[in-house]
Protein backbone atom coordinates (compact mmCIF):
# COMPACT_ATOMS: atom_id res chain seq x y z
CA UNK A 1 0.00 0.00 0.00
CA UNK A 2 3.21 2.35 0.09
CA UNK A 3 3.34 3.05 -3.20
CA UNK A 4 -0.42 3.70 -3.67
CA UNK A 5 -0.47 6.17 -0.43
CA UNK A 6 2.61 7.81 -1.83
CA UNK A 7 1.42 7.62 -6.06
CA UNK A 8 1.29 11.47 -7.00
CA UNK A 9 5.16 11.60 -6.07
CA UNK A 10 5.92 8.57 -8.48
CA UNK A 11 3.53 9.52 -10.99
CA UNK A 12 5.15 13.78 -10.34
CA UNK A 13 8.94 12.03 -10.50
CA UNK A 14 7.87 9.84 -13.75
CA UNK A 15 5.97 13.65 -15.37
CA UNK A 16 9.67 15.09 -14.28
CA UNK A 17 11.62 12.41 -16.45
CA UNK A 18 9.33 12.68 -19.51
CA UNK A 19 9.77 16.63 -19.46
CA UNK A 20 13.08 16.83 -19.07
CA UNK A 21 13.28 13.33 -22.23
CA UNK A 22 11.27 15.68 -24.40
CA UNK A 23 13.23 19.00 -23.47
CA UNK A 24 16.48 17.15 -23.94
CA UNK A 25 14.69 15.81 -27.50
CA UNK A 26 14.49 19.74 -28.56
CA UNK A 27 17.56 21.18 -26.98
CA UNK A 28 19.91 18.30 -28.44
CA UNK A 29 17.87 16.44 -31.36
CA UNK A 30 18.40 13.39 -32.53
CA UNK A 31 21.83 12.68 -34.61
CA UNK A 32 19.98 10.65 -37.45
CA UNK A 33 21.62 7.70 -39.13
CA UNK A 34 22.89 6.69 -42.89
CA UNK A 35 19.81 4.62 -42.61
CA UNK A 36 17.00 7.03 -42.51
CA UNK A 37 18.87 10.07 -44.22
CA UNK A 38 21.10 7.84 -46.78
CA UNK A 39 24.75 7.68 -47.04
CA UNK A 40 27.29 5.47 -47.44
CA UNK A 41 28.98 3.10 -44.59
CA UNK A 42 32.27 1.82 -44.72
CA UNK A 43 33.63 -0.98 -42.75
CA UNK A 44 37.79 -1.71 -42.41
CA UNK A 45 40.26 -3.95 -40.58
CA UNK A 46 43.62 -2.96 -40.63
CA UNK A 47 46.73 -5.72 -41.15
CA UNK A 48 48.40 -4.58 -38.66
CA UNK A 49 47.94 -1.95 -36.08
CA UNK A 50 44.84 0.81 -36.15
CA UNK A 51 45.54 4.32 -36.27
CA UNK A 52 44.48 5.99 -33.31
CA UNK A 53 40.85 7.72 -33.69
CA UNK A 54 41.59 11.20 -33.19
CA UNK A 55 44.47 11.17 -35.67
CA UNK A 56 41.63 9.89 -38.49
CA UNK A 57 38.87 12.36 -37.17
CA UNK A 58 41.37 15.39 -37.63
CA UNK A 59 42.46 14.07 -40.99
CA UNK A 60 38.74 13.84 -42.42
CA UNK A 61 37.93 17.30 -41.30
CA UNK A 62 40.43 18.72 -43.89
CA UNK A 63 38.79 16.62 -46.63
CA UNK A 64 35.61 18.01 -48.89
CA UNK A 65 33.58 14.68 -47.54
CA UNK A 66 30.94 16.37 -44.88
CA UNK A 67 29.90 14.80 -41.70
CA UNK A 68 32.01 11.78 -41.32
CA UNK A 69 31.07 9.43 -38.46
CA UNK A 70 34.19 6.96 -37.20
CA UNK A 71 33.27 4.14 -34.76
CA UNK A 72 35.92 1.53 -33.51
CA UNK A 73 34.92 -2.55 -34.35
CA UNK A 74 36.74 -5.37 -33.12
CA UNK A 75 40.26 -5.13 -32.34
CA UNK A 76 41.21 -3.32 -35.54
CA UNK A 77 38.42 -2.58 -37.62
CA UNK A 78 36.98 0.92 -38.33
CA UNK A 79 33.52 1.89 -39.26
CA UNK A 80 32.96 4.73 -40.97
CA UNK A 81 30.00 6.14 -41.85
CA UNK A 82 29.26 9.25 -44.62
CA UNK A 83 27.01 10.87 -47.08
CA UNK A 84 27.15 9.22 -50.27
CA UNK A 85 30.43 8.54 -51.71
CA UNK A 86 31.12 8.75 -55.17
CA UNK A 87 34.30 6.45 -56.85
CA UNK A 88 36.35 9.60 -56.33
CA UNK A 89 35.18 10.12 -52.77
CA UNK A 90 35.27 6.84 -51.94
CA UNK A 91 39.35 6.35 -52.72
CA UNK A 92 39.64 9.04 -50.94
CA UNK A 93 37.93 8.48 -48.00
CA UNK A 94 40.28 4.64 -48.16
CA UNK A 95 43.30 6.68 -48.46
CA UNK A 96 42.72 8.88 -45.40
CA UNK A 97 42.06 5.66 -43.21
CA UNK A 98 44.99 3.89 -44.87
CA UNK A 99 47.12 7.30 -43.82
CA UNK A 100 48.37 7.38 -47.34
CA UNK A 101 49.58 3.96 -47.02
CA UNK A 102 50.95 3.93 -43.94
CA UNK A 103 48.61 1.57 -42.40
CA UNK A 104 47.60 -1.34 -44.65
CA UNK A 105 44.15 -2.18 -44.74
CA UNK A 106 41.15 -4.26 -46.04
CA UNK A 107 37.89 -3.25 -47.05
CA UNK A 108 35.54 -5.47 -45.22
CA UNK A 109 32.36 -3.75 -46.81
CA UNK A 110 30.60 -1.05 -48.71
CA UNK A 111 27.58 0.13 -48.78
CA UNK A 112 25.46 3.16 -50.54
CA UNK A 113 21.88 4.14 -48.96
CA UNK A 114 19.98 5.90 -50.64
CA UNK A 115 17.67 9.00 -49.63
CA UNK A 116 14.61 7.09 -50.67
CA UNK A 117 15.40 4.20 -49.00
CA UNK A 118 16.02 6.24 -45.79
CA UNK A 119 12.58 7.76 -46.34
CA UNK A 120 10.66 4.23 -46.62
CA UNK A 121 12.75 2.99 -43.18
CA UNK A 122 10.96 6.10 -40.95
CA UNK A 123 7.77 5.63 -42.66
CA UNK A 124 7.69 1.72 -41.55
CA UNK A 125 9.52 2.67 -38.31
CA UNK A 126 6.62 5.05 -37.45
CA UNK A 127 3.90 2.65 -38.79
CA UNK A 128 5.60 0.00 -36.72
CA UNK A 129 5.33 1.95 -33.36
CA UNK A 130 1.38 3.55 -33.84
CA UNK A 131 0.47 -0.17 -34.65
CA UNK A 132 1.86 -1.57 -31.56
CA UNK A 133 0.25 0.85 -29.62
CA UNK A 134 -2.56 -0.10 -30.88
CA UNK A 135 -2.57 -3.67 -30.54
CA UNK A 136 -1.71 -3.16 -27.00
CA UNK A 137 -5.00 -1.58 -26.30
CA UNK A 138 -7.24 -3.56 -28.11
CA UNK A 139 -5.04 -6.77 -26.55
CA UNK A 140 -5.80 -5.50 -22.98
CA UNK A 141 -9.37 -4.08 -23.45
CA UNK A 142 -9.88 -7.81 -24.76
CA UNK A 143 -8.44 -9.33 -22.22
CA UNK A 144 -9.64 -7.50 -19.62
CA UNK A 145 -13.55 -7.79 -20.92
CA UNK A 146 -14.83 -9.09 -18.29
CA UNK A 147 -13.50 -6.53 -15.48
CA UNK A 148 -15.27 -3.40 -16.13
CA UNK A 149 -16.07 -2.02 -12.70
CA UNK A 150 -14.97 0.17 -11.24
CA UNK A 151 -12.67 1.23 -13.83
CA UNK A 152 -13.46 0.40 -17.86
CA UNK A 153 -11.12 -2.24 -19.46
CA UNK A 154 -10.08 -0.40 -21.95
CA UNK A 155 -8.69 2.49 -19.63
CA UNK A 156 -6.26 -0.55 -18.56
CA UNK A 157 -5.17 -0.87 -22.21
CA UNK A 158 -5.05 3.03 -22.05
CA UNK A 159 -3.14 3.34 -18.89
CA UNK A 160 -0.40 0.41 -20.33
CA UNK A 161 0.20 2.96 -23.18
CA UNK A 162 0.89 5.98 -21.50
CA UNK A 163 3.23 3.80 -19.49
CA UNK A 164 4.67 2.57 -22.34
CA UNK A 165 5.59 6.31 -23.22
CA UNK A 166 7.05 7.04 -20.50
CA UNK A 167 9.32 4.00 -21.21
CA UNK A 168 9.86 4.84 -24.57
CA UNK A 169 10.49 8.51 -24.22
CA UNK A 170 13.13 8.32 -21.51
CA UNK A 171 15.43 6.55 -22.75
CA UNK A 172 15.39 8.48 -26.18
CA UNK A 173 15.88 11.42 -23.75
CA UNK A 174 19.08 9.46 -22.85
CA UNK A 175 19.96 8.47 -26.19
CA UNK A 176 19.84 12.80 -27.52
CA UNK A 177 22.64 13.21 -24.41
CA UNK A 178 24.93 9.87 -26.53
CA UNK A 179 23.90 11.96 -29.89
CA UNK A 180 25.13 15.12 -28.65
CA UNK A 181 28.36 14.54 -26.64
CA UNK A 182 29.04 11.07 -28.36
CA UNK A 183 28.03 11.10 -31.88
CA UNK A 184 25.48 8.45 -31.37
CA UNK A 185 22.80 7.66 -34.10
CA UNK A 186 19.48 6.77 -34.76
CA UNK A 187 19.71 3.50 -36.87
CA UNK A 188 17.68 0.43 -37.58
CA UNK A 189 18.92 -0.73 -34.12
CA UNK A 190 17.52 2.19 -32.44
CA UNK A 191 13.58 1.15 -33.68
CA UNK A 192 14.48 -1.94 -33.00
CA UNK A 193 15.65 -1.01 -29.41
CA UNK A 194 12.54 0.82 -29.04
CA UNK A 195 9.88 -1.85 -30.42
CA UNK A 196 11.79 -3.93 -28.01
CA UNK A 197 11.23 -1.51 -25.14
CA UNK A 198 7.38 -1.55 -25.81
CA UNK A 199 6.98 -5.26 -25.97
CA UNK A 200 9.45 -6.01 -22.74
CA UNK A 201 7.78 -3.13 -20.37
CA UNK A 202 4.40 -4.27 -21.60
CA UNK A 203 4.51 -7.80 -20.42
CA UNK A 204 5.50 -6.83 -16.58
CA UNK A 205 2.64 -4.41 -16.42
CA UNK A 206 0.33 -6.61 -17.79
CA UNK A 207 1.05 -9.36 -15.32
CA UNK A 208 0.60 -6.75 -12.22
CA UNK A 209 -2.76 -5.58 -14.32
CA UNK A 210 -3.87 -9.54 -14.23
CA UNK A 211 -3.36 -9.45 -10.57
CA UNK A 212 -5.42 -6.74 -10.08
CA UNK A 213 -7.97 -8.31 -12.55
CA UNK A 214 -7.99 -11.76 -10.36
CA UNK A 215 -8.02 -9.94 -6.51
CA UNK A 216 -11.31 -7.93 -8.02
CA UNK A 217 -13.24 -11.19 -8.59
CA UNK A 218 -12.15 -12.27 -5.60
CA UNK A 219 -12.83 -9.05 -4.19
CA UNK A 220 -9.67 -9.26 -1.86
CA UNK A 221 -9.39 -5.74 -0.81
CA UNK A 222 -12.15 -3.36 0.69
CA UNK A 223 -11.77 -0.60 -2.09
CA UNK A 224 -10.19 -0.35 -5.43
CA UNK A 225 -7.07 1.47 -4.19
CA UNK A 226 -6.72 -1.56 -1.59
CA UNK A 227 -6.99 -3.62 -3.90
CA UNK A 228 -4.72 -2.45 -6.50
CA UNK A 229 -2.06 -1.99 -3.35
CA UNK A 230 -2.32 -6.03 -2.78
CA UNK A 231 -1.93 -6.86 -6.01
CA UNK A 232 1.21 -4.47 -6.35
CA UNK A 233 2.44 -6.64 -3.10
CA UNK A 234 2.26 -9.56 -3.86
CA UNK A 235 3.80 -9.00 -7.75
CA UNK A 236 6.59 -6.36 -7.62
CA UNK A 237 9.33 -8.21 -6.08
CA UNK A 238 8.73 -10.94 -9.58
CA UNK A 239 8.73 -7.94 -11.46
CA UNK A 240 12.08 -6.61 -10.53
CA UNK A 241 13.79 -9.76 -10.70
CA UNK A 242 12.79 -10.70 -13.93
CA UNK A 243 13.90 -7.24 -15.02
CA UNK A 244 17.40 -7.76 -13.56
CA UNK A 245 18.27 -10.96 -15.34
CA UNK A 246 17.31 -8.99 -18.60
CA UNK A 247 19.48 -6.02 -17.03
CA UNK A 248 22.35 -8.40 -15.96
CA UNK A 249 22.71 -9.66 -19.50
CA UNK A 250 22.34 -6.26 -21.21
CA UNK A 251 25.30 -4.50 -19.41
CA UNK A 252 27.18 -7.82 -20.31
CA UNK A 253 26.53 -6.89 -23.79
CA UNK A 254 27.19 -3.26 -23.34
CA UNK A 255 30.80 -3.89 -21.49
CA UNK A 256 31.96 -7.07 -23.75
CA UNK A 257 29.71 -7.30 -27.15
CA UNK A 258 30.82 -5.54 -30.04
CA UNK A 259 31.07 -1.71 -30.74
CA UNK A 260 28.17 -1.49 -32.98
CA UNK A 261 25.84 -2.56 -30.71
CA UNK A 262 26.85 -0.56 -27.53
CA UNK A 263 23.80 2.48 -27.55
CA UNK A 264 21.35 -0.66 -28.66
CA UNK A 265 22.53 -2.17 -24.93
CA UNK A 266 22.24 0.68 -23.29
CA UNK A 267 19.14 1.79 -24.75
CA UNK A 268 17.54 -1.74 -23.73
CA UNK A 269 18.98 -1.47 -20.42
CA UNK A 270 17.41 2.05 -20.06
CA UNK A 271 14.14 1.25 -20.86
CA UNK A 272 14.29 -2.28 -18.91
CA UNK A 273 14.68 -0.08 -15.62
CA UNK A 274 12.05 2.87 -16.44
CA UNK A 275 9.86 0.00 -17.58
CA UNK A 276 9.97 -2.03 -14.54
CA UNK A 277 9.62 1.43 -12.72
CA UNK A 278 6.37 2.39 -14.10
CA UNK A 279 4.69 -0.89 -14.29
CA UNK A 280 5.12 -0.52 -10.07
CA UNK A 281 4.89 2.98 -9.69
CA UNK A 282 2.95 4.58 -12.87
CA UNK A 283 0.51 2.34 -14.55
CA UNK A 284 -1.08 1.13 -11.14
CA UNK A 285 -1.29 3.91 -9.40
CA UNK A 286 -2.60 5.55 -12.28
CA UNK A 287 -5.68 3.19 -12.60
CA UNK A 288 -5.89 4.33 -9.10
CA UNK A 289 -5.90 8.03 -9.68
CA UNK A 290 -8.98 7.37 -12.69
CA UNK A 291 -10.99 5.74 -10.35
CA UNK A 292 -10.52 8.81 -7.60
CA UNK A 293 -11.67 11.19 -10.84
CA UNK A 294 -14.68 9.15 -11.88
CA UNK A 295 -16.10 9.15 -7.94
CA UNK A 296 -15.85 13.01 -8.23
Amino acid sequence: MFIIKHKKIFISISIVLVLLSIASLFIFGLRIGIDFNGGALTEVAYKNSRPIQSDLDTAFKSLDLGSVLIQPTGELGYIVKSLDLNEAQHILLLKTLSQDGKSPLEEKNFNSIGPSVGRELTRKAIIAIVLVSLGIILFIAFAFRKVSKPVSSWKYGLMAVVSLLHDVMIPIGLFTLLSHFYGAEADTLFVVAALTILGLSVSDTIVIFDRIRENLKNKTGASFSETVGKSLDQSYMRSIFTSLTVIIVLLSLFFFGPESTKYFALMLTAGMFFGTYSSIFLASPLLVLVEEWQKK
